[in-house]
């Protein structure tokens, strides 16, 4: 199990397919801009409570996305930078909530299958990123307390 972080992200973006695909789209000569809020560089909140984004041109994050990727080897160790932050316990904590919900589905399951399909699908529910990941999580764990309750 595994969730998309910096590290991920980087290693996407880096990837010639990603180039490829993007010329094939938008013509050879396009270019990217990012539109981030970086974690570990705080942009102040929207009306919405959500970071505030920077836009960062393709050029200038290359060598960023280049580093990142290489630095995949310190996730989940003491040295990564991105561990400590609140998104990244919040995803590991999802992973251990779900993994309760596998140990006891295989232990309940037999007595009501659909129900129990319906729990396992929810967490399917939870994508995207910071603020929206959050929300999308309470959500969904609402909506698997409501069919095991």
């Amino acid at each position: 199990m595994a969730y998309k972080d910096e590290y991920e992200v980087a290693r996407l973006h880096r990837d010639a397919g990603f180039a490829a695909k993007i010329a094939a789209e938008f013509g050879p000569g396009a270019t990217v801009n990012y539109h981030l809020a970086p974690p570990l560089w705080p942009t102040g909140k929207d009306h919405r409570g959500r970071p505030n984004k920077r836009r960062f041109p393709g050029w200038a994050m290359r060598p960023g996305f280049a580093l990142l990727a290489r630095m995949k080897g310190l996730r989940g160790t003491a040295l990564d930078p991105f561990g400590w932050h609140h998104e990244r316990k919040m995803e590991r904590e999802l992973i251990t909530w779900f993994e309760a919900l596998m140990e006891r589905a295989v232990a309940e399951a037999a007595g009501d299958m659909d129900r129990w399909r319906q729990v396992m699908a929810a967490p399917m529910g939870i994508r995207g990123y910071g603020p929206v990941k959050a929300e999308a999580a309470e959500k969904v764990r609402g909506e698997v307390a409501a069919l095991l309750g």
